[in-house]
């Protein structure tokens, strides 16, 4: 049976209740878990005072959790705050690690005596890469400003989640990209070892955006009711 119609036997109706909705529920676990704490919180709070004497049995815990609603008719909400939480980590990480590939193209591309630089055909597809993921961290400002002060007026776009994760993906892999130019390069060119760098540098914020990224697009799929 259901936990939200308290017939888990002699389990507490509350504690299943929330247990069910953590089953469905995708994000950050702590932000995961202050959302729970604070339902379990208002769930006890409702039952103490439907209880007789303000101790609260299964028969007040039970109608406390009908009156806050079903793990159906709660879920959405509570996923869609998830998700904001999560396309905002994504887009913050974004805006401060996509536009480091910039001043490691300008240092291996741009700067030096003309015999140090690197090769032109690695200059041009890292001129390109650096833009892309200029551009990238400006779409994650502005999806930082969408979800920031501005929600509070205008309604987030439901869709904007999933494109905060295709702009991770796209500052990924331009910074895989960058990694196996820079990795290529360092084989052509004296300045190999801060070449090399560069590259580790790179495949590094490639993993920690790749995995931002598909965190958020996790959490922008509909929650699955059992």
């Amino acid at each position: 049976m259901s936990a939200e119609d308290g017939t888990d036997g002699a389990g507490d109706p509350i504690e299943a209740h929330v247990a069910e909705l953590a089953a469905v529920l995708r994000g950050a676990d702590r932000e995961k878990a202050r959302m729970l704490a604070e339902l379990r919180e208002g769930l006890l709070d409702a039952a103490a005072d439907l209880a007789p004497g303000g101790e609260p049995g299964h028969e007040a815990a039970r109608e406390a959790v009908r009156r806050f609603g079903s793990v159906a008719e709660l879920a959405p909400d509570f996923q869609r705050e998830l998700t904001i939480v999560q396309a905002r980590h994504t887009s913050r990480r974004i805006l401060l690690l996509a536009p480091l590939l910039l001043p490691c193209w300008y240092l291996l591309a741009a700067a030096g005596p003309p015999a140090h630089r690197l090769p032109y055909a690695a200059q041009v597809l890292l001129a390109h890469l650096g833009g892309t993921a200029a551009a990238t961290a400006l779409a994650a400002a502005v999806f930082l400003a969408a979800t920031g002060r501005l929600a509070r007026r205008l309604s987030t776009p439901d869709r904007l989640p999933v494109l905060v994760a295709w702009t991770g993906t796209t500052a990924a892999v331009a910074l895989a990209l960058s990694a196996f130019t820079f990795a290529a390069a360092s084989l052509l060119t004296s300045r190999w070892p801060l070449c090399a760098l560069a590259g580790a540098v790179a495949l590094v914020f490639h993993a920690k955006i790749a995995a931002s990224a598909r965190a958020c697009r996790r959490c922008a799929r509909p929650a699955v009711m059992a």
